[in-house]
């Protein structure tokens, strides 16, 4: 399948002006895509709240173990739609970026997800994609992308993540470099800084990044976001924090039926069926 061929949400043709998030579940794996392609996919208000409901959608829902973001169209996204956003940014209403009771894509305020998502870039990836892509847990980039926190070059700052994660992966220096200049940056400059984590030809970004989403989900849920919460818990509340959690956490892990059945598979040779409980 490639990203064409991904099943979409049936709705009517996207609005361009006003674009629009795609949803599908298939064989566990919850795919979103941004579809704005004759606008470089630019997010609108409207395509933030959508994307906020694809993630709350895909966190609720028991049968997805693994999110897939990515593109319809040549490109990743642009970024935000300046015109459309900048008089909801002067007006201090930040809603359109975290709508209340849902989850937050950034995972940065208000309900975070639990669950892995895996993301595949390409071509424009600008500003909220560097951003958004760096929120995920792995992003599988094409050769052709164009990375740019520009925000700067248009008078405002980076406020979806980039001045926590750029530094957190590339580093002081490496993230200044571009948060402070807006300069562009390449697929291999991206991954030698970290913020991509695997670099391959554009027809083939998408079906690495399902191989990846795959080879999670079939990985046992309750073990996989435990892993994610004792990583992120690591990060933001430093090693003693996260070391203390794995005693108690290991407990309840090892009495779960997903255990027996890695033991049992383990056992017989055979791959383990997981159910998530």
């Amino acid at each position: 399948m490639n990203i064409d061929e991904t099943p979409l949400t049936p709705k009517p043709d996207a609005d361009q002006e006003i674009g629009r998030v795609t949803t599908s579940l298939l064989n566990n794996i919850f795919y979103i895509g941004i579809d704005r392609p004759t606008k470089l996919n630019g997010f609108t208000p409207e395509m933030f709240l959508q994307m906020a409901e694809a993630y709350t959608e895909y966190e609720n829902n028991s049968e997805a173990r693994c999110a897939l973001v990515f593109s319809h169209g040549p490109h990743f996204t642009a970024g935000i739609d300046l015109p459309k956003i900048a008089p909801l940014m002067k007006s201090g209403n930040r809603d359109y970026l975290h709508p209340k009771n849902l989850i937050d894509p950034l995972g940065l305020r208000g309900l975070i997800r639990t669950k892995p998502v895996v993301c595949a870039v390409r071509g424009i990836t600008f500003t909220y994609g560097v951003e958004l892509s760096l929120a995920c847990d792995v992003t599988i980039a094409a050769d052709n992308c164009r990375f740019s926190q520009l925000e700067v070059l248009r008078g405002i700052m980076p406020t979806g993540g980039a001045t926590i994660r750029f530094v957190q992966r590339a580093g002081w220096g490496n993230a200044m470099k571009y948060l402070l200049s807006g300069l562009e940056f390449n697929s291999e400059e991206a991954l030698k800084m970290n913020i991509v984590q695997e670099v391959v030809r554009p027809d083939e970004v998408f079906s690495r990044a399902k191989e990846i989403a795959i080879s999670i989900s079939n990985a046992a849920p309750l073990a996989v976001k435990e892993t994610i919460k004792n990583a992120k818990l690591a990060l933001e509340k430093g090693r003693e924090a996260a070391v203390l959690e794995f005693d108690p956490v290991q407990e309840m892990l090892a009495s779960s039926n997903d255990a027996k059945e890695g033991v049992e598979a383990f056992k017989n040779k055979k791959p383990p069926n997981f159910k998530g409980n």
